[in-house]
């Protein structure tokens, strides 16, 4: 779920942060990392045999089964090969000491990053996991929410036992944290400007190492791709700024702006190091070849 870097701000202008964000593999909690007030009703969830894939001889299974059911797959020890193993999707996982004691139950926008996030924050209670993914189209809160209580009560009940990582109080693996807050490109839309927008915009890339323009906030992205390239940095580990196109009051004119400068037509659109990489498709691509770990590490 990254130091912020300070973007340097003559006084003709400055940038304003926007206020803070207060198989058969599963994962599921009663710490709900979806920010549920209370858990959903079970329901049975099954994705198509489309979304059954094999990583490095791994086999990742879409239909939500049962928990005690679920092959249970070790993590692998780099990242690469994390990432490699498992998918940037939505679902369940249940996380699974050294010892085969399950420690916690996750839900999850994205398998890859929460799994890499616990591995490297408490690597001695995750050393494997049972998941189960959701297709994209039907991970809808209701569907993943439901699924997470499916495994959470077919656990209590042959163990009498709410996972350790689940229970009230306990920010093993549900502590987030703090998450850097979005790009404002101006104070406001009534507050006239002494330079013009598309200096700023430069200014921001050249300044930054990793800027995502997307549509919506980096906690809420409003559209499916926003969400997978968010999803696809954060598996990455990249500190990357994000800037909402559709904040028509702190960047108000951004999107047709960002067109012109970046020659590209839809969000979306990501720069590293003052360059264009490109928007949701080549993003994606590169991470599947593993050129996007490499660009990252120049």
């Amino acid at each position: 779920m990254a130091a912020l870097m300070k973007l340097s701000r003559p006084p003709a202008f400055s940038l304003f942060p926007s206020p803070k964000p207060s198989s058969k593999l599963l994962y599921t909690t009663l710490s709900f990392g979806l920010s549920s007030s209370s858990p959903p009703a079970l329901v049975s969830a099954r994705p198509p045999a489309s979304l059954h894939r094999r990583k490095r001889g791994l086999f990742v299974v879409s239909a939500i089964g049962k928990l005690s059911e679920t092959e249970l797959v070790s993590i692998p020890e780099g990242s690469d090969e994390l990432r490699s193993t498992f998918p940037s999707s939505p679902g369940i996982y249940g996380v699974y000491d050294k010892n085969g004691d399950l420690q916690f139950i996750g839900v999850t926008r994205n398998v890859a990053a929460n799994i890499a996030t616990h591995r490297k924050r408490v690597p001695d209670l995750c050393s494997s996991v049972k998941v189960g993914l959701v297709e994209e189209a039907a991970a809808d809160r209701a569907t993943l929410t439901n699924a997470w209580k499916s495994w959470m009560e077919e656990h209590i009940a042959a163990t009498g036992k709410i996972p350790p990582g689940n229970e009230t109080g306990n920010e093993t693996f549900v502590r987030l944290p703090t998450q850097k807050p979005d790009i404002r490109l101006t104070p406001g839309r009534q507050v006239q400007l002494t330079v013009p927008l598309e200096e700023l915009i430069d200014r921001l890339v050249k300044e930054k190492e990793v800027v995502a323009f997307i549509k919506g906030s980096r906690s809420s992205p409003l559209c499916g791709f926003s969400q997978k390239v968010v999803g696809i940095l954060q598996s990455h580990g990249v500190d990357f700024e994000c800037v909402d196109v559709l904040d028509e009051e702190h960047n108000y004119g951004l999107r047709e702006k960002l067109k012109t400068y970046s020659n590209w037509p839809t969000f979306p659109q990501v720069f590293v190091k003052g360059e264009f990489v490109g928007g949701c498709d080549i993003i994606s691509s590169m991470a599947e070849k593993g050129e996007l770990a490499s660009l990252f590490q120049k």
